[in-house]
């Protein structure tokens, strides 16, 4: 089964992520395949992608049985190494991007969705930064996209008391551009026909000026997410945390 979805339809870019089963749980050779498309993606002549995920969910986030095997250091830079590669593509990427939200959008997988331009959700999707029900703190550039959203005091809170939000919600808050009632890709098809007809060159443009300055910035996050996330896997509240969460039990933490 192909783990992630490209095709390219009338000008637009489509990526799906492909583990219905998993509710789209992005595990090493999902995260390896999602590269590749992006780089398949960067060069067409689409100017701009919908992201959007198969089945009930965008994305559920980082595949617990993956985190299992982060005591492997090879392991984990590969999986690391391929989530900067997914995040910084998206950043840089000359397409507005158009992330449509349905169900579960949590940990990795939100941190990913707010990479996008546009964030679309329908109401009664949920996403949360559940990082720290596994003992860890948010990656795949987590504190950047909060951070841009809410400002640091907010983002800290929002990460540290688990926050899980309906789509309506998170419009409220800031967390996404648009919330929709219905089926969340009607609207993003709707908003990439409307792109279409725009200058999507001054657009990009916009996009460029404002993200080449900040770039710099993503990185250092990346950077201290990838140190975090490694001396995190360490502890004994991480492997807590992945055992209740497998065992389907509440996790019962001690600070280390």
């Amino acid at each position: 089964m192909t783990l992630v979805k490209f095709e390219s339809l009338n000008n637009v870019s489509y990526i799906r992520l492909n583990r219905p089963d998993r509710y789209n749980a992005l595990n090493k050779d999902m995260l390896a395949d999602f590269v590749c498309v992006l780089e398949e993606v960067e060069e067409n002549e689409d100017k701009v992608l919908i992201l959007t995920g198969e089945g009930e969910a965008f994305s559920a986030g980082g595949d617990m049985e993956m985190l299992k095997q982060f005591a492997e250091r090879e392991v984990y830079d590969e999986v690391l190494t391929s989530i900067e590669n997914i995040v910084m593509k998206l950043y840089k990427m000359p397409k507005i991007i158009i992330s449509a939200i349905h169900g579960p959008a949590a940990g990795l997988g939100l941190s990913i969705g707010l990479a996008a331009d546009y964030v679309l959700a329908q109401e009664e999707a949920k996403l949360g930064m559940l990082f720290l029900g596994v003992g860890l703190a948010p990656d795949g550039g987590g504190h950047f996209w909060l951070k841009e959203r809410f400002g640091v005091q907010a983002a800290k809170q929002f990460i540290w008391n688990m926050e899980q939000v309906t789509g309506k919600e998170a419009k409220k808050m800031g967390l996404i551009d648009q919330d929709v009632q219905g089926d969340v890709m009607v609207a993003a098809e709707n908003l990439a026909a409307k792109l279409n007809q725009s200058p999507l060159e001054a657009m990009l443009a916009t996009k460029l000026t404002y993200h080449e300055e900040r770039q710099s910035q993503l990185e250092y996050y990346l950077k201290k997410e990838r140190e975090n996330q490694w001396k995190l896997g360490q502890t004994r509240d991480h492997e807590e945390g992945v055992s209740a969460f497998l065992e389907k039990r509440k996790a019962e933490f001690i600070g280390r």
